[in-house]
């Protein structure tokens, strides 16, 4: 009987994958600019991005200084340039379309960002998997 995939798991043509990340970067400076309707417009223009590139928000928060993303990932296309994308297409609208930031910071936003992976179960807990993988197998075998 075939084993039913849990929900949480999405797959392309050619791959099934659970790629959880927690992405948070800053303005520049840490100047706190996103506020006053910036902060609404950013979370649509990482919602379009994520969109595109059938990445799956999670959960999003926009502070003043900063901003936090959970997003699922295609592997594929990965974070990095996911990342790359959002942040670029973010700086260049937002200051197209608020004057008063390009004027303020000739740059919205830094290079850098933190990203850490994040999924359901341990690392220690993949690890037993990983390590008792011909010992299952041989139970398995036997049954």
């Amino acid at each position: 009987m075939p084993r039913k995939r849990p929900r949480w798991y999405r797959s392309n043509n050619n791959v099934v994958f659970a790629c959880y990340y927690h992405v948070v970067w800053t303005t520049k400076y840490r100047s706190p600019v996103l506020v006053d309707g910036i902060d609404e417009r950013l979370k649509q223009v990482i919602d379009e991005v994520c969109q595109e590139r059938r990445a799956v928000i999670v959960a999003l928060e926009v502070m003043p200084d900063h901003v936090h993303v959970l997003v699922d990932v295609d592997p594929q296309f990965g974070i990095g340039p996911l990342v790359k994308l959002v942040k670029g297409r973010s700086s260049f609208l937002l200051r197209k379309q608020y004057p008063a930031l390009k004027e303020a910071m000739p740059r919205l936003r830094t290079n850098s960002y933190f990203v850490s992976t994040t999924g359901r179960v341990t690392l220690s807990v993949v690890k037993r998997y990983v390590e008792t993988q011909k010992e299952r197998a041989k139970a398995t075998e036997a049954e």
